[in-house]
């Protein structure tokens, strides 16, 4: 590590003496990104520039305000000339966006939530005013786009996975709260647009460079990143091209209970059953043996012990994540007085290699015989067998226990998606009042995944557990060495891929016309019809069958091999944080990537295995809309009144082709149509009271479609080790809401804003689940290989009975939500503080969602609303500018979110705990040419977790109980980065 850091800040200072040793660069004015043609509610961003400049003289220096202030600068007059409710992030310069992830930058918005993808830490995908990713649409350059990555391949969802493009490709990102008829239907929680750079928004060469490396500290590693921008203009023409690559390594680690936490006196009576009793309907079942003769209850009683909680799991989890971006953005333009025209482009690849590990006491499953080999779930006796145990205060159940086992894995994981997007864009002045713009849109979507491992267990032993030296790091100790591959026995794989095509053409024509003014007020009309095609085609394969059947290298089988003699006794990226508990098992035997990976050619076994019919599907939606939007600009009071009324009509039709079941395990082609249509309403008016101080209100109709997955998929297994299916509703219609805006704003200096904002959602026909139970597997006409036979026969050869029973979940609109939200903004320059204080600068948001519905009700009756995005979350930065030296860091905080609100019978509630990350940015400008700067993300190393919290249980309980907890280190990125 000490060679590469030495290796890479060694060429960073050699660039940096050939940068200084040329000539200083001229100084450029600020870039101005493009905006959408088709928004008449959007104001030059240069509107700001004047009271940017203003902030500067103030200060005492003569210079252009550039930099971070000066984004933000711009981000607020494009939100003070809208007429409905938007917030933008506008670059820094051309190629050089504030922060390092554009999601991340999303969150420092007012009422937008982020979530992180848990390999990489890094933020992924985003959630507005209270509901979550599939409800906002996302768009680049206006045309819409869908793509996923890592875990998410395979899933079907309408989210947008931002992880999937460098920052550096993008030069502005609008979010509209409010609906605008001319924006494309389907977010009823808002539309994103992320906008690309072009040639003429700078004019003249530009050239922009970073290099810089990244370094985790859970990992210890040194990945490189850089990127390179060039673009310039002669005459009427101009030419833009960038490149961004980055790689990254992130090492996480800490304790797994893979579901939830139960009782023997709850789960017991439905171990094994074919169909669960109603208390414990999706509990998992397990059974401590209280009737043991060597089993001890010390001071407690049998009932106390039969009643108290243990996890689903207590196992370890470690994973390292190497990540690899590379991303592309190209442009060439033309611009004249009257006419301009356009072909951007768009390349993203993102990879991720992801080793995984587990370890530990499978408590779900946990019933051996003592002194054999016997599989769990055998066998005369009922468990685990308690002999020295404690209970505490929150009524969980931990120390030693006899009779137990051991299961581990070792997990490889990759994927990796391709991205692909080209635009053709024109706009033509024909007169001085009537323009025309069109746009065509091609992107294409690739992503693949396969998740491969190898399962060994160790049966009969003693092992304790002991959460309260440390919850994320617990004790789980034995007699019997966890690094001796001898120990193990019983090895299992399970393979399996998942390829999911999102593919988009789209097309959109515009009509603006000014009319003059009209009774005292200016007038202007918008006319535009769009036609969008997005398809998705969704398809797993599961390799297992053929990897335990295959000859492999030198003869033999997966089930002849000596397994265990290709097992290493370490985790092959070294001993994991034990966070200072001796007894977490910071070492453990695993099988090495090659194994898996290469002599068993698990993708290759993947590849051969035939695609699983039950879940491969193609849908088609074709949505043909047409919108008319009339603005209108009347002096009142000492400012203006500005208003937009509009209405959507988009007919969608959907084609979809998948499988249906015709006995025997065999399926055939099947293809369904469906559609409707729908009248989008919206009307916003702004109101300029005094030069200062302005008012705004919106109100209209909006739609999100349903998962596709709900929709296209025939029969899906969410998980293979439970007897459950979902199956796809054709007939699902879109969720409508009716929704209210209105915020005051107070500009009260350049720069700065001070604003209170509320809003309303009303939504029904919400899509909800409705599940059949003790369905005869015969029924499903399903192959037993789809299911992991162990789980469920307690074999790995075992038959799932035909007489066994299965539950049955589709999706039907019957659900009602209602969401109420407070938003408040704060942003100002402190150029009033004396020097050298007056570059310091602060903004910060805050927002509070009040949900009705969804509601947990424990058997005691006590009624608790469940959201899937948190209550309330904020952020606050401060930074500091003023000549070379900068300075910015950022806390964003979450309170906590909902996983669910069914009950399974135990009375636990799964929530997502409050997260808070603290993100910083140093940097020093030499010149134009040559910045000296440092980020860091997750300073805190901030501890990421589920718990589950019983509410009649007394507070903190939940704290207790945990699942995915998990540290990921802190991610800081080193280098240079200028301008010539």
């Amino acid at each position: 590590m000490g060679r590469s850091l030495f290796i890479g800040v060694a060429s960073a200072q050699a660039i940096a003496l050939a940068l200084l040793a040329a000539p200083a660069a001229a100084q450029v004015s600020p870039a101005s990104p493009a905006a959408q043609p088709e928004e008449p509610a959007a104001a030059p961003v240069t509107t700001e520039a004047p009271a940017a400049v203003e902030d500067a003289a103030a200060s005492g220096e003569d210079i252009v305000v550039t930099g971070f202030r000066r984004s933000l600068a711009e981000g607020l007059a494009l939100k003070r000339e809208a007429v409905g409710v938007r917030d933008s992030i506008v670059a820094e310069d051309i190629g050089k966006f504030p922060e390092a992830n554009v999601a991340e930058s999303l969150q420092r918005i007012p009422g937008i939530f982020l979530s992180r993808d848990g390999a990489s830490n890094e933020g992924q995908q985003i959630s507005i005013r209270g509901l979550g990713p599939s409800f906002s649409v996302t768009t680049i350059n206006g045309a819409p786009v869908r793509t996923t990555s890592t875990g998410g391949v395979g899933g079907s969802s309408r989210t947008f996975n931002f992880d999937v493009f460098p920052s550096e490709l993008f030069g502005r990102v609008d979010i509209y709260k409010s609906p605008l008829a001319n924006l494309e239907e389907g977010g009823i929680s808002g539309n994103v647009d992320l906008q690309t750079p072009r040639p003429f928004d700078s004019k003249g060469r530009v050239v922009r460079y970073s290099l810089a490396q990244n370094y985790n500290t859970g990992s210890g590693q040194i990945r490189p990143r850089g990127s390179l921008l060039v673009s310039d203009t002669i005459g009427n023409f101009g030419a833009l091209f960038g490149i961004a690559y980055a790689e990254n390594v992130n090492e996480r680690s800490g304790f797994q209970s893979t579901g939830g936490y139960n009782s023997t006196a709850l789960a017991a009576p439905g171990f094994l059953s074919p169909a669960p009793p109603p208390n414990t309907t999706g509990t998992f079942p397990f059974a401590l043996d209280l009737d043991n003769p060597t089993a001890n209850f010390g001071s407690l009683t049998r009932a106390q012990v039969a009643n108290a909680y243990m996890p689903r799991f207590y196992r370890v989890f470690t994973s390292s994540n190497e990540r690899q971006r590379l991303g592309m953005v190209g442009s060439l333009q033309y611009k004249s007085d009257r006419f301009e025209a356009s072909v951007d482009g768009i390349y993203s690849r993102l990879t991720d290699v992801n080793d995984e590990f587990t370890f530990g006491v499978p408590v779900r499953n946990g019933r051996t015989v003592p002194g054999s080999t016997s599989l769990p779930g055998r066998g005369t006796n009922s468990g685990l067998i308690p002999v020295d145990v404690k209970i505490d205060q929150y009524n969980n159940l931990y120390g030693t226990f006899d009779n137990s086992s051991i299961l581990t894995e070792s997990f490889y994981r990759d994927a990796k998606t391709e991205f692909k997007y080209g635009i053709a864009r024109a706009v033509w002045n024909a007169t001085d009042t009537l323009k025309f713009s069109a746009q065509g849109n091609l992107n294409k979507s690739e992503a693949f995944s396969s998740g491969n491992r190898v399962v060994s267990n160790i049966y009969s032993i003693r092992t304790t557990f002991d959460p309260t030296v440390n919850v994320t790091y617990p004790t789980i100790s034995s007699p019997v060495s966890f690094t001796d591959p001898r120990s193990f026995t019983d090895p299992s794989l399970g393979f399996g891929s998942a390829r999911e095509l999102d593919e988009q053409r789209s097309g959109r024509f515009v009509v603006n016309w000014d009319a003059g003014e009209f009774a005292g007020a200016e007038w202007s009309a918008l006319l535009g019809a769009s036609y969008v095609s997005s398809i998705k085609e969704v398809e797993r394969r599961d390799g297992t069958a053929i990897g335990r059947s295959r000859t492999l290298p030198g003869g033999g089988t997966f089930a002849t091999l000596d397994v265990f003699s290709y097992m290493v006794p370490f985790l092959p990226y070294g001993a994991i944080a034990d966070g200072g508990n001796a007894g977490y098992p910071s070492q453990f035997a695993t099988f090495p990537r090659a194994f898996v990976m290469d002599f068993l050619d698990a993708n290759g076994a993947n590849a051969a295995s035939p695609v699983q019919l039950n879940s491969k599907f193609r849908a088609e939606e074709i949505v043909k809309a047409a919108f008319f939007e009339a603005n209108m600009k009347l002096p009142l009071g000492q400012g203006d009144l500005r208003g937009n009324v509009g209405m959507r009509y988009a007919d969608t039709s959907t084609i979809i082709d998948n499988y249906a079941p015709t006995g025997g395990g065999a399926f055939a082609p099947r293809r369904r149509r469906g559609g409707y249509d729908n009248w989008l309403p919206s009307l916003s008016l702004a109101w300029d009271i005094t030069p200062k101080v302005l008012v705004r209100g919106s109100a209209g109709k909006t739609i999100t479609r349903s998962a596709l997955v709900d929709i296209a998929s025939g029969i899906a297994i969410p998980n293979r080790f439970n007897p459950d299916v979902t199956v796809g509703n054709p007939n699902l219609r879109p969720q409508t809401a009716t929704q209210y805006d209105f915020s005051a704003e107070w500009y009260f200096q350049p720069g700065a804003v001070l604003s209170v904002g509320a809003f309303k959602k009303s939504l029904k026909d919400t899509p909800q689940s409705v599940t059949i139970f003790g369905v005869p597997f015969s029924s499903l006409q399903l192959s037993q290989d789809l299911f992991d036979r162990r789980s469920l026969t307690g074999s790995d050869n075992g038959t799932i009975q035909p007489d066994q029973l299965f539950n049955v979940t589709t999706v039907e609109n019957q659900g009602k939500l209602e969401l109420k939200g407070l938003e408040i903004a704060y942003q100002q320059n402190l150029t009033f503080l004396p020097a050298p204080f007056d570059g310091l600068g602060v903004l910060g948001s805050f927002t509070k969602v009040w949900r009705d519905g969804n509601d947990f009700v424990t058997t005691k009756g006590t009624s608790v609303s469940i959201s899937s995005v948190p209550d309330y979350s904020y952020s606050a930065t401060a930074f500091y500018e003023k000549g070379p030296f900068a300075i910015r860091g950022s806390w964003n905080y979450r309170a906590r979110s909902g996983n669910g609100s069914v009950n399974n019978g135990n009375d636990q509630i799964a929530y997502t705990a409050p997260q808070g990350f603290l993100d910083g940015t140093v940097s020093y400008r030499v010149n134009e040419r040559f910045e000296l700067r440092v980020d860091a993300l997750n300073i805190t190393n901030q501890n990421l977790y589920i718990y589950y919290e019983n509410p009649d249980q007394p507070k903190g309980n939940g704290q207790s109980r945990r699942d995915n907890s998990f540290f990921n280190g802190t991610t800081i990125s080193f280098g240079i980065r200028g301008k010539f």
